[in-house]
Parts: structure tokens; C-alpha cells; sequence
């Protein structure tokens, strides 16, 4: 059994992308700049951001932080977005999610710029991935490609079981998955809480990737000898045994599962340090961009 090691992997690219940098400052060229908006003071969205930024800061990417009220108004936000997206000293922005609920996640979504979404999320990019054109990827997604990639995991001919159907997971994962190339040329099965025959399809899985947010679904029951599993749930599960008072898992029964799996990822450590290493590859892939418009 094999640990697709997350935390290296981000390490590993964050350390290349570093070196493209200094290349980049090298010929005088502009380094990538990675905005993120954040509305509101929502704990988790405050260290995913702050994660972001000192990420930056280790790379040698110039950040902005722009932090609003979480009385700020649907249309102070667009008016934000619209400096943004003018704004040519910025490559690339994230609007950080959650919004507060008076904001309409679908008309900010739409209003970011193609170009500097690299998230990912705009529909443009999105129908973009589908028809298998140079896009920016989703960030979770392109890490799950990247991982299964580096570590040499066989995908072609197998069958790979998708378990959520969100856009920001699920869905382009199904895409991906089944894409012509390595990792690719894969037979998708996409899966949801509607699902009713769910435990049958996870055993004929060669790959499982999961992203359901219920800890500890899949059990080694669910599963067959020498499959792959891709663990993207991540949920806070009470524990008065650890410091916190929690501990947090994933939605893989990890002890048990991995006694059957060839390849296995961890939570934490797996996908999610991943999520952060391709955003920064999506925005020096926009500045590589515009640095060619502006040659």
C-alpha cells in the first residue's frame, strides 16, 4: 500500500513553481499576483486565505488581501470585482467562499473575469475543461490529476466510481477522469446521495474518489482488494481524547480501507494541501499568459 503523500507532493510543487519565479524575475519579467476577497470574519475561510497568502509569500508571489465587512452589499462586492478584474497587475483572484447569505454566490461567480478565475468555478472555464481546451482547472480536482500522475497510478481502462456531484469536486473529476491521456481514459461512474445501488458499484471500482463530507462512509466492506482511493471529504468529528477536542477525518474508514488499498490518500495531508499548491499553479499559468500577450 502506497500513501499518496499530499503534503510532500505540495512541497515538491511548490518548490518548482518557486524556481519558475526567479526565472521569471530573472529576464525582468512581472512574478504572478494572486488576489483573494474575503466578506465577513468566518473562522475556516479566515485561515484557508491566510493559508493562501503566506503561500505566496513563500513562493515569491506578490498577494492581496482584500477583506470586507460582512455587511458589505451584493453590489459594493460586484463593483469590487470589476476593479479586479481591470486591474492588470492582477493575474488571478479568488472570491472566497462562503458568502453571507444577502449575497448571491451565482451573480458574483459570473462576474469574475475567465481570465483571472483561477478557481476555476466560472461556467466559461467550466464548459472550457469539458470540451478538453487550455483552461484553469478547479483547484482540488487538478490536484487529485496531479497526484495520481506523480505517483504513477494506472488509470486508463479502469473503472473509477465518483461519489458527489458538486461542481466544484465531483463533477469536474467525472470530466477528467474519463479525458483522453495520463491520468485519463478512464470509465466514470459518477455517484450521489441518490444513488441507490452504491455499495454494488464501489466494489467493482478499480478507482474511488469521494467527496460526500460524511466521515468515515466507506468502509472496507465497500471495497476490493488493490483499489485506489482519492479521500477529498474533510469533517471536524468530535474526540475528548485529542488536545482540540476533535480530530479530523475523512470520509474513508482510513484504518480499515487501507488494508485493501494499493494506493490510499490521508486526511488530513492528502488532497487538501494539494487544493492550495494548484491555485498557485493556475495563477503563474496566468501570468505565463500574459506575459506572452504582452511579448
Amino acid at each position: 500500500m502506497t500513501i499518496l503523500d499530499g503534503k510532500k507532493t505540495s512541497n515538491d510543487l511548490k518548490n518548482e513553481i518557486a524556481e519558475e519565479v526567479k526565472a521569471m524575475k530573472a529576464k525582468g519579467e512581472k512574478v504572478p499576483h494572486l488576489a483573494a476577497v474575503l466578506v465577513g470574519n468566518d473562522g475556516a475561510s479566515l485561515t484557508y486565505v491566510g493559508s493562501k497568502v503566506r503561500a505566496c509569500e513563500r513562493i515569491g508571489f506578490e498577494s492581496t488581501l482584500i477583506q470586507l465587512p460582512e455587511e458589505t452589499t451584493e453590489e459594493e462586492l460586484l463593483s469590487q470585482i470589476d476593479t479586479l478584474n481591470k486591474n492588470p497587475e492582477i493575474d488571478g483572484y479568488i472570491v472566497q467562499l462562503p458568502l453571507p447569505k444577502h449575497i448571491d454566490s451565482q451573480k458574483v461567480l459570473l462576474a469574475v473575469d475567465p481570465d483571472k478565475d483561477v478557481d476555476g468555478f466560472h461556467p466559461t472555464n467550466f464548459g472550457k475543461m469539458a470540451q478538453d481546451m487550455p483552461v484553469f482547472i478547479p483547484a482540488t480536482p487538478f490536484g487529485i490529476m496531479e497526484l495520481l500522475k506523480r505517483y504513477n497510478v494506472e488509470t486508463s481502462g479502469k473503472h473509477t466510481v465518483v461519489i458527489g456531484r458538486s461542481h466544484i469536486v465531483g463533477r469536474p473529476m467525472s470530466i477528467l477522469m474519463s479525458q483522453k491521456g495520463n491520468p485519463g481514459d478512464s470509465t466514470v461512474t459518477l455517484t450521489h446521495s441518490r444513488t441507490k445501488n452504491l455499495e454494488e458499484l464501489t466494489k467493482q471500482a478499480d478507482i474511488i474518489i469521494t467527496a460526500l463530507g460524511v466521515p468515515e462512509f466507506l468502509k472496507a466492506d465497500m471495497v476490493k482488494d488493490n483499489v485506489t482511493i482519492i479521500d477529498v471529504g474533510i469533517t471536524r468529528v468530535p474526540d475528548e481524547t485529542k488536545e482540540r477536542g476533535y480530530r479530523i477525518t475523512g470520509d474513508v474508514d482510513f484504518e480499515a480501507v487501507s488494508k485493501k488499498a494499493s494506493f490510499i490518500t490521508p486526511v488530513p495531508g492528502g488532497v487538501g494541501p494539494m487544493t492550495i499548491a494548484m491555485l498557485l499553479k493556475n495563477t503563474l499559468l496566468a501570468r505565463a499568459r500574459h506575459n506572452e500577450l504582452q511579448s
